[in-house]
């Protein structure tokens, strides 16, 4: 099976909390959730990286990952597949809904990995959103404080399809 690597930057706790969800449900080792405040960038050990980040304000990345960014430029990508996650505020915030998904989709398209774990916009309630490619979330657009209780059947059938595209 591959090796992933789980990368999140959570300030609230709601997204550290969703990552440790998604690992839970991958058999992903706690050594293999890193926060990026931490600053660290392992991904040679990793064959699937999954990349998790809140928006923030009007479309804001969270704060860890505005430098943590930087470090993603100047990464070797090439070969890895790449899944992204993210939490938002569909009511408040309807027209930045999971931006940083979609800001993080805009740092590694291109850089040579294959991105996996795209989502209908179906179902969710929102204006606008940097996230949307082609009429599909590029990748988990979650919404915990609104619709919580869509939360788990989101990230369980999300699992599932990341496991067909692994």
């Amino acid at each position: 099976m591959s090796k992933i690597g789980i990368f999140y930057g959570s300030t609230t706790g709601n997204t550290k909390d969703i990552a440790t969800k998604i690992a839970e449900k991958l058999g992903v080792a706690s050594t293999d959730i890193h926060d990026v405040a931490s600053g660290s960038v392992e991904f040679g050990n990793y064959d699937v990286l999954l990349f998790g980040a809140s928006t923030w304000g009007f479309g804001d990345l969270q704060d860890d990952w505005e430098d943590y960014a930087r470090k993603i430029a100047s990464a070797d990508l090439n070969g890895k597949k790449a899944a992204l996650f993210g939490c938002g505020d569909s009511s408040a915030y309807s027209d930045s809904f999971c931006d940083a998904i979609g800001k993080i989709y805009q740092l590694i398209e291109g850089k040579g990995c294959t991105i996996i774990g795209s989502v209908d916009t179906d179902g969710y309630s929102f204006d606008t959103s940097e996230a949307v490619v082609d009429g599909k979330f590029v990748g988990l657009p979650l919404d915990v404080n609104n619709e919580d209780n869509l939360t788990d059947n989101r990230i369980n059938a999300w699992i599932e399809q990341l496991k067909k595209e692994i």
